[in-house]
């Protein structure tokens, strides 16, 4: 199954960009909600520079299309995906800081912090994070406090210590950012750092659907296979991309000398492994049938991007 096999999947993938993007808008809006007393100018700003106009929306096409499978509503679906949006831009911000990867280019434009200053960059990333939980627990997303409740502790989960910001941790620790270099378990730190959000937005779905566990677990899986193509992906662009494509610079890894899936497998070996976990996307959706079509075609994409 290719994205070309699901005829609409390039709209689809379209249309949920553009409504996540207008939804973004909205939330990120100058006028204060209640309980909030103002909306600095310059943060806000700041959060819509790093947030609007850019980037493929991934991860609320995840949790749309994972929601779809159980007859979810679409717009409870892109509201969640709004959330998990707010904390993939609040990592590239603070991942492209000088203290962190000091990035100077993101999505072909200056970096937040090249644009503004590290602090108002800090500050937006602080305010990103901490929107997507106010997001993730309105009562639009679902009438039963429950499954809200559910929603955001896997939020909170794969966002936290034991997902992106301890992968994260783990990055920096290998890169001999406290001392020694510490070894690098590739797998396990792509996993939290990449993989933890790719997962939420496959499982979020299964949570809003109320699903069986063995559907949850199959779309759990499915999820795991997919953050780690992605990664092995991202790795070979940065071997093997274009710069101008991809609006970020190459080479960043081997500059840094980064343990990466490239590194341990070589160029070929990485590309068999994507190959082997798209079989394992497949077999993990084969419960789902026709229903589970988009989600093939979506670790398709994941597999064969170039930017």
């Amino acid at each position: 199954m290719t994205a070309t096999a699901v005829p609409d999947f390039a709209k689809r993938l379209d249309q949920t960009a553009e409504d996540t993007e207008a939804l973004l808008a909205r939330l990120l809006a100058d006028a204060a909600l209640p309980d909030e007393i103002v909306r600095p100018k310059r943060l806000m700003d700041a959060m819509r520079y790093s947030s609007l106009g850019g980037g493929k929306r991934l991860r609320p096409f995840l949790v749309v299309e994972s929601s779809a499978v159980f007859g979810v509503a679409r717009e409870a679906a892109l509201l969640a995906g709004a959330a998990l949006e707010c904390i993939h831009c609040y990592s590239l911000i603070h991942d492209d800081l000088p203290a962190m990867d000091n990035s100077d280019l993101r999505r072909g434009r200056p970096t937040l912090h090249k644009k503004t200053d590290d602090a108002t960059a800090i500050l937006a990333g602080d305010g990103l994070l901490t929107l997507a939980f106010d997001i993730i627990t309105r009562d639009e997303i679902h009438q039963d406090q429950t499954v809200r409740l559910l929603l955001t502790r896997a939020l909170a989960r794969a966002s936290g210590i034991g997902g992106m910001v301890g992968g994260q941790m783990l990055d920096l620790a290998g890169e001999g950012r406290f001392g020694d270099r510490e070894p690098v378990d590739v797998a396990r730190l792509q996993q939290m750092k990449t993989g933890a959000l790719l997962r939420f937005g496959c499982v979020a779905g299964a949570i809003l659907g109320q699903s069986s566990r063995q559907e949850y677990q199959a779309l759990d899986d499915y999820g795991r296979a997919l953050g780690e193509a992605f990664q092995i992906a991202d790795d070979l662009l940065d071997v093997e991309g274009d710069a101008a494509a991809l609006g970020k610079q190459t080479g960043q890894d081997a500059a840094l000398g980064k343990t990466t899936f490239v590194t341990q497998l070589g160029i070929d070996g990485a590309k068999q492994r994507v190959r082997d976990l798209l079989g394992r996307a497949d077999s993990a959706l084969s419960m789902f049938g026709a229903r589970g079509d988009v989600l093939r075609a979506a670790a398709r994409f994941v597999a064969d991007r170039k930017n």
